[in-house]
């Protein structure tokens, strides 16, 4: 998208939207100047944070006198930085916060871009969506761009092309209270994904990139280190959205017109033959019972993707290992391994004590049983669930006409 730049216009629309810049910099001496000067272009509300920077960066900045200046000597991390800034924009109650890194990478002639786009959606976060493709694009940043994008939709159901770019606007009013703990690289994730869990609107914004050549190029991200802790972080972050987000965003959302509106879109609007999806259903319940427990819902999503099976209900099926239903599925496995090994079926673990041995005696059981409980219930749910949606079907169409 492009935009017919009027400078004074947006100058002024920065300032009705109360938006400021803010600019963490750590060691940016050869590139820092140029950035500021280019951001003050089209507003004088810049915050820099100087990240403990060792080189001539402090006698740089110290010769602008519209900005301001935060700075301290010890260098703490990009993530600290922008924590800093935006805490401070809070204070002295900004409504918006852009973020532009201080290396040279960024435009700021794409700040009407993001002023635009902030007009038509207000109170959203809005991410610069960079070309991954272009020339001088370093491999590694791809890779990684695709790693972090297939978590963070995992993560919040939200899908976005470019989730490692540093060009943003944060709607920080709206952010007010979220608590953070990272403090590198890792929390621009972070402070997505938990605006995201929040309600906060995300949106991509189109923006261009400038990558020096090899050996020219001036870059902080020490790729195992920080790769390590984005790892951690995404961890953490998964296991909150299974235990907490993902079941709270489902309770919330489980509206008699939302659960209607969700079976006419995957089971009766879809052209997707009946049989392949009871097959869907069949394989998300065969994945919920097999004894992979914590992994049952990603394995399932991954091997459907290869299946090229209906992801949305395989997940759904796959839900069978909800907690209510975790005693039954634990009974039924045990007792269809004790029929399957023939072992007496009065033998039962739950009026025992438990011990090691008790469970070793009776693991072997459970795995077998399992397996053969879940082919079972996969193939029962799978022809129930076609004979259901073959009738269904039919009274929806003949409804339709």
């Amino acid at each position: 998208m492009s935009l017919d730049i009027d400078i004074p216009l947006y100058r002024e629309k920065i300032k009705a939207l109360n938006c400021c810049v803010i600019i963490p910099t750590y060691n940016n001496a050869g590139s820092i100047e140029k950035v500021i000067d280019d951001v003050l272009i089209y507003t004088n509300n810049v915050i820099v944070v100087n990240d403990g920077s060792a080189d001539n960066t402090l006698e740089i900045l110290k010769h602008f006198t519209k900005i301001e200046l935060l700075s301290y000597p010890i260098n703490k991390g990009k993530g600290y930085a922008l924590r800093t800034g935006i805490k401070h924009a809070q204070q002295k109650g900004y409504r918006y916060a852009i973020t532009i890194d201080s290396d040279g990478q960024h435009y700021a002639d794409d700040i009407p871009l993001f002023i635009y786009k902030i007009e038509l959606t207000p109170d959203s976060l809005l991410v610069g969506a960079r070309n991954l493709r272009q020339e001088n694009m370093p491999k590694k940043n791809t890779f990684g761009n695709e790693f972090s994008n297939f978590w963070f939709r995992f993560q919040t159901g939200i899908k976005l092309p470019d989730t490692q770019s540093g060009y943003r606007l944060y709607p920080i009013e709206m952010m007010k209270g979220t608590r953070y703990f990272t403090t590198k690289y890792e929390f621009e994730i972070e402070v997505m994904v938990k605006a995201a869990w929040k309600g906060i609107n995300i949106e991509p914004v189109p923006i261009k990139v400038f990558y020096a050549e090899e050996g020219k190029r001036i870059s902080h991200f020490r790729p195992g280190m920080d790769f390590t802790r984005i790892s951690f972080l995404n961890t953490h972050l998964v296991l909150l959205a299974l235990i907490w987000y993902k079941p709270i965003h489902l309770i919330k959302n489980c509206t008699r017109e939302n659960i209607k509106a969700f079976m006419h879109k995957h089971f009766l609007d879809s052209n997707e033959p009946t049989l392949r999806k009871s097959v869907a259903v069949a394989f998300g319940v065969f994945m919920g019972i097999i004894p992979i427990w914590g992994y049952q819902f990603v394995a399932a999503l991954i091997l459907a993707h290869f299946m090229k099976l209906n992801k949305v209900i395989v997940g759904l099926a796959a839900q069978i290992s909800v907690p209510p239903m975790i005693p039954v599925l634990l009974y039924g496995s045990l007792k269809t391994g004790q029929l399957v090994l023939g072992k007496d079926l009065h033998d039962n673990i739950f009026n025992k004590t438990l011990t090691i041995e008790t469970m070793k005696q009776h693991l072997f059981e459970y795995i077998v049983g399992s397996m053969v409980f879940a082919v079972l219930m996969a193939i029962l749910l799978g022809i129930v669930s076609y004979v259901i949606l073959r009738f269904t079907i039919k009274q929806y169409n003949n409804k339709s006409i």
